[in-house]
Parts: structure tokens; sequence; C-alpha cells
């Protein structure tokens, strides 16, 4: 195994080697290889040294020169052996704190303890690195004058996600306490979370539970996938589990209640499509967007909407702190609800 000495100070390389990093926040570690470790490449030996930054990007930084083996540049290839020295160039860690900014939030209960928002369309919920701004994140970081820590720096009071234009209701943790109490219910399935969706095609049973499981695409973060008769290798299918009830059939659509009961990344899209009835606007799993000439036959061909006509509408929860049941619904986006104000006046049986 190979030991870590303390880090020394040696020439540092260019800003424009670690894309304008600061110099002068850099660091050189310096590792010596006892023995000789076969079958494990250079870029893997790293990782298992530096488990918090990406294979991805430490084969970047072996590229870059920003490793080197008994000073020499090397590949991400090469098998370190006995007597050899590795030293890393590591830049600066990315900033710890969320910068706070004056975004309008939509607040549909607040107290002491917790924040619920209605979140809009087409903002995220935290940053993915530390110069992200314009994040739900950032706007409750202004609103609050306290957050939860939480585990990452990135995501303070945020207890939970909705995908970017994932309308509806998020909570937000204003103490420690009440976000680890959250996060319990979470975990033991014990919160109640309830969408809104309208769909296309007329659903033929009245409800159902949807039992498929999901794994990340092989090739993209952005999509999920179903498993198949030759699932890609590196797919880890999870549980997820969606119950749905018909609230009322339209010529050529269908609005649905969602009860998820698991919170897999993208499970509500993904179920409702694998059942021919993808969401209206859900490009990434089959639906198409909607004009009022597609609902009404005349006006205007203009989207509605652009994106899926998804709103996590209502949640019940024990209070954190009172341990009192709590009940918040988040009224329905102006384009949501201007679909089905369309769909009942043109569309309606």
């Amino acid at each position: 195994m190979a030991n870590a000495d303390d880090p020394k100070n040696t020439d540092k390389p260019s800003d424009d080697a670690l894309g304008n990093d600061v110099e002068a926040d850099m660091r050189v570690e310096r590792h010596e290889i006892n023995k000789r470790l076969p079958g494990r490449r250079l870029d893997k030996y790293l990782h298992g040294r530096y488990p918090r930054i990406s294979r991805t990007v430490l084969q970047r930084f072996i590229k870059q020169g920003l490793v080197t083996v008994n000073a020499l540049p090397t590949k991400a290839s090469y098998e370190p052996t006995a007597g050899d020295v590795v030293e890393i160039t590591l830049p600066p860690p990315p900033p710890s704190h969320i910068v706070p900014e004056d975004i309008p939030l939509d607040i549909v209960y607040e107290d002491d303890w917790l924040l619920a928002i209605n979140k809009a369309a087409g903002i995220v919920c935290h940053p993915a690195h530390g110069t992200q701004t314009g994040t739900v994140a950032n706007a409750v970081a202004f609103h609050a004058e306290t957050l939860s820590r939480g585990s990452d720096p990135f995501r303070p009071g945020i207890v939970h996600r909705l995908d970017k234009n994932t309308t509806g209701i998020m909570l937000i943790a204003k103490c420690d306490e009440a976000h680890w109490r959250i996060a319990l219910q979470f975990e033991r399935r014990t919160i109640r979370k309830a969408y809104f969706a309208v769909c296309e095609g007329k659903i033929a049973r009245d409800g159902d539970i949807i039992n498929k499981p999901l794994s990340t695409h092989p090739s993209t973060t952005q999509r999920m996938i179903l498993p198949s008769a030759s699932p890609p290798r590196q797919a880890m299918f999870k549980e997820a589990i969606t119950e749905y009830r018909v609230r009322k059939r339209y010529r050529g659509y269908t609005t649905v209640d969602l009860f998820p009961k698991t919170g897999r990344t993208h499970q509500l899209r993904v179920h409702l499509s694998s059942i021919g009835h993808p969401i209206v606007g859900d490009s990434l799993y089959g639906g198409r967007s909607v004009s009022e000439r597609d609902l009404a036959g005349n006006g205007s061909t203009d989207p509605i909407i652009e994106f899926q006509a998804l709103h996590a509408r209502h949640i019940r929860l024990m209070h954190p702190i009172h341990e009192r049941p709590l009940e918040i619904e988040a009224p329905l986006s102006s384009q949501i609800a201007r679909i089905v104000e369309m769909l009942e006046q043109y569309r309606s049986q």
C-alpha cells in the first residue's frame, strides 16, 4: 500500500492548465509506492486515494501534466510499481458556501423551522458546482435567516428535490433538527406526496400500481431506463413503484393523480411513458407539446407548455418539531392550469 507524505511546495503549473485556478491555492501531494500494484491503473490508484474526485477528472489531470511519476508525465493506464513516486497537483477546493440571490419565491407555508415553496419550472434545486447561481438554494439563502447545513454545503436546507421543469411543493429545512427529522420520514416512506399530471391518450384503467425498476442510462445521467431483454452491463436497477388514479378523461388526454411509493429520478415520467401515456410536453420520454390550436382546433400554434405537465400538488407529513400532521398544497402552474382549462372547454366528453 502506498503511503502519503505531507504536502510539499514545488513549482506550480500555469493557470491555463487548471482553467484559471489560482496558483497560490494549489497544492502538490506526494505518494511513494511500496510495492507493485498489478492491474491497478494510475487513475484507479488515485481515485482510491481521492474518492471525492471522479476518475474522469483525474484522467484530465493526468493529461494536463498535473500528475507525474518519478517527476515525468505519464498516462492514466500506467501501472505504478515499487519505488515509484507519484505527485499530483490539486486545484483549490470549490467555494463552500451558497451566494444568496434575491430570486422571487412562491411561499405556500412557513414557520420557524420549515419553509415550503411552490417551485417554478426552469429552476434547478441547488448548484452543481461552486460558481453556479440562480438556483432554489441561492433563493432560499437570501430569504431565510438560517438554513440546515445537511451533508452538502451546496444544498443548505434542501431536503428533497424536484426535476428542473417539474413544478410544485419543495420542503426547505431551517435547522438541522428539522432537516434530519424530515429526511427520516422520507427514508421510512411515511411522507405522502401527490402529483398531478396531464397525459396523452385515454388511460383505460381508473387506477393501477406501476412497479418497474429504474436505472440511470449507461451513457448519460440525464435519462433513466427500464429493464430490457438485454440491459446494459453497467445498469444498476432500483425498485420504483408508482400508484396512479385517473381524475378525468378527455378526448385524447387524461388527467391523473400520482402517488410515488419510491423516489427515483424521473420515476413518474418514465412510468407513465411505459404504459403508453407520456406526460404532455415531456419530450425526453415521448411526450409532445400542445398549443391552443391542438386543443381547440383554432388559435395560436405556440406551445402552451414546453416542459412536462407534472406538478407536485400536495404533501402530508408530521411536522418535524411539533410532531403534528401537516398538509400543504400548491396551486398548478399557469401553463398546466391553462391546459386543463382548455381541456374542459374543448375536449370534455
